[in-house]
């Protein structure tokens, strides 16, 4: 019983979360493109700095390693960018396509950003199933609660997920199918957090780090540079409003469901 329970809350959650972003980012804000790449950056950057990592510092584990997997995550995510980079690149070089190289280069740079934003999504929503799974594990009501905060906290998020996903192409049914099996990994999170819940909490802070490193090397590496170019004094006000938004969005959210 508890396990269908653990199932039923980290699915709502994992997935209910990408599917009422997408409602938001396709549909009432489908028309804020610009915009929404401001919004995104923000709330990629206080999920960072305002949920995980203050979550992972409040666990018995020492600020060197966790810092330490601060900066091997980064360091990873570079490399993962400079992978993809390259591997287009030189498929570019074979091509014989060598007019369109500088902004062939710069729309993969944006394209590998996604793959990290997916892997550190997939490694947050497992962190997320284990927090879920200990909750229900303890209370059934506590694991409903549970399961509803990091839903509501995971929607501007997302939103902001999808937004770097539909840089990689235009193509919305591909990113919401990508946001949506990363947030499955929810799921899996509940399930061996349910047979190993006890040996995987020790480990849940370096989870929490790791998906941080994705969230801010994305946000600083990928967005933020497309935000830094000549606009007027009306698009740089907009641009900090929408950053402003992003970023109070995951404040409030994740303020409220830690004081439920």
């Amino acid at each position: 019983m508890t396990l269908i329970a653990i199932l039923m809350g980290t699915l709502a959650a994992g997935i209910g979360s990408v599917w009422l972003a997408a409602v938001l980012s396709f549909g009432v804000l489908a028309r804020y493109t610009q915009h929404m790449l401001s919004l995104a950056a923000g709330a990629l950057l206080a999920t960072a700095f305002m949920h995980l990592l203050p979550e992972a510092f409040e666990s018995q584990a020492t600020p060197q390693a966790l810092f330490a997997t601060l900066l091997a995550g980064l360091v990873f995510f570079f490399l993962l960018d400079k992978a993809e980079l390259w591997h287009h690149g030189h498929e570019h070089h074979d091509s014989g396509h060598d007019h369109g190289h500088a902004h062939h280069g710069h729309d993969h740079g944006t394209k590998s950003g996604g793959w990290a934003v997916l892997a550190g999504d997939s490694v947050h929503a497992f962190g997320d199933g284990i927090l879920i799974a200990s909750a229900f594990m303890a209370d059934l009501r506590l694991g409903v609660v549970a399961a509803l905060a990091v839903l509501v906290h995971e929607v501007p998020h997302h939103m902001g997920d999808l937004v770097v996903l539909r840089q990689t192409s235009n193509n919305r049914r591909a990113a919401l199918v990508k946001v949506t099996l990363a947030g499955a990994v929810t799921a899996l999170g509940g399930i061996v957090g349910y047979v190993l819940v006890d040996q995987l909490f020790a480990y849940l802070p370096f989870f929490l780090i790791i998906a941080s490193s994705s969230f801010i090397y994305v946000a600083l590496a990928d967005l933020i540079p497309q935000l830094q170019k000549r606009a007027s004094a009306r698009e740089t006000a907009a641009q900090v409003a929408w950053l402003a938004i992003g970023i109070g969005l995951v404040t409030l959210i994740s303020t409220l469901a830690h004081q439920h």
